[in-house]
C-alpha cells in the first residue's frame, strides 16, 4: 500500500474544514493540514483571474484517492475544483504505518 498526500484548493478555510472533515469521518484520509490563506493566479473562463484561497494537505492511502476524489468533488464549490494526489516517496516509516492504521476500517474507537 503506497501512502499519498492529496492537495486540494477551496474558497475559503470554512469549505477546507468541513471537506476535511468529511474526509476525516469516512476514514478516507488520516490528517488534513489547512493553510489558510494563498494567493492563487489562474486562467478561467478565457481570462486571468486573482483570487485568495484557502488550500489543504491531506494524507492518504492509493486506495482511498478515488474515493477522496470523488467525495472533494460532491462537496466542492468549484465548477472543476484542484485535486492533485502525490505520491510519498521517502517518510518516517512510522508515519507512514500511523497514515496506513488510521485509514483503515473498522475501528474500536468509533
Amino acid at each position: 500500500m503506497k501512502s499519498m498526500v492529496l492537495y486540494v484548493t477551496c474558497s475559503n478555510e470554512q469549505e477546507a474544514r468541513s471537506i476535511g472533515q468529511k474526509l476525516l469521518k469516512e476514514r478516507l484520509v488520516a490528517c488534513v493540514n489547512i493553510l489558510p490563506t494563498i494567493q492563487s493566479l489562474y486562467w478561467w473562463n478565457d481570462d486571468i483571474q486573482e483570487d485568495s484561497e484557502t488550500a489543504f494537505f491531506a494524507k492518504t492511502t492509493d486506495k482511498n484517492v478515488d474515493a477522496a476524489i470523488t467525495l472533494i468533488k460532491a462537496s466542492h464549490s468549484y465548477d472543476c475544483p484542484c485535486i492533485v494526489a502525490l505520491p510519498i516517496e521517502k517518510s518516517n516509516p512510522d508515519f507512514l504505518q500511523w497514515i496506513k492504521e488510521q485509514t483503515t476500517k473498522p475501528h474500536d474507537n468509533e
